[in-house]
């Protein structure tokens, strides 16, 4: 398995690759954003591990411009403070998990093993059905290029029925997943944002976005 390593602390980028090589990895380490990036693309990887405070080009810029050229190794950011803007950022970005430092290499090596066994499927940054179009990195969304204002409800339900497009869900699961488990309030909720949803993103558009699927839920489709 081979894995590129994109760390600008010397000392530390060396200590993984051993560790790394040492579990059988063959390790390729790079210590800027833009070599990291140069790399990832001109090469075939299992996984990556890649910091967000690099110089050059950020960790950031670095897997958002590799997701937009439809690169789609598996990615470990490391941050190097535990900050919810910072997780959100990289998972938004596409990332498939990160660390804060310091880290476990325990714990790095065996996060690296599960990506490799998901394997790398093509996840697109922007997500998009029909002329419907949600960026989660830059939290916008249009249709046909027309900008649609969201409140972050909306969004948040919007974006979890784009990442199932065609499938049903439920109420309960949309609670749980844009609420959160511990909502005592009226399930009917769900139906509300719904319709406060419908009317922005379909409405003016003459388009039927999502589907109500009687006593199950509801369905994204290319309307």
């Amino acid at each position: 398995m081979r894995v590129l390593l994109v760390e600008d602390e010397v000392a530390l980028a060396q200590v993984v690759k051993r560790g790394l090589e040492g579990e059988g990895w063959v390790v390729d380490v790079e210590h800027d954003g833009e070599s990291g990036l140069w790399a990832a693309t001109e090469n075939a990887y299992d996984a990556m591990v890649l910091d967000i405070m690099l110089p050059r080009l950020d960790g950031y810029r670095v897997l958002e411009q590799l997701r937009a050229h439809e690169v789609w190794t598996p990615v470990v950011m490391l941050t190097a403070k535990d900050g919810d803007f910072d997780q959100t950022d990289a998972l938004d970005l596409g990332a498939d998990d990160y660390l804060t430092k310091p880290f476990s290499f325990v714990v790095l090596a065996a996060r690296l093993r599960a990506l490799v066994r998901r394997g790398a499927p093509r996840r697109p940054a922007v997500l998009q059905m029909g002329t419907l179009r949600l960026d989660p990195a830059t939290h916008r969304v249009d249709r046909s290029g027309t900008p649609i204002r969201l409140t972050a409800r909306e969004f948040s339900l919007l974006h979890h029925l784009m990442r199932h497009p065609d499938q049903v869900v439920g109420k309960t699961e949309l609670l749980d997943q844009v609420w959160d488990g511990a909502y005592e309030g009226d399930v009917n909720v769900v139906e509300v944002y719904v319709g406060y949803l419908r009317r922005k993103i379909d409405v003016p558009f003459g388009a039927t976005t999502i589907e109500t699927v009687r006593g199950a839920g509801y369905r994204l489709v290319a309307g």
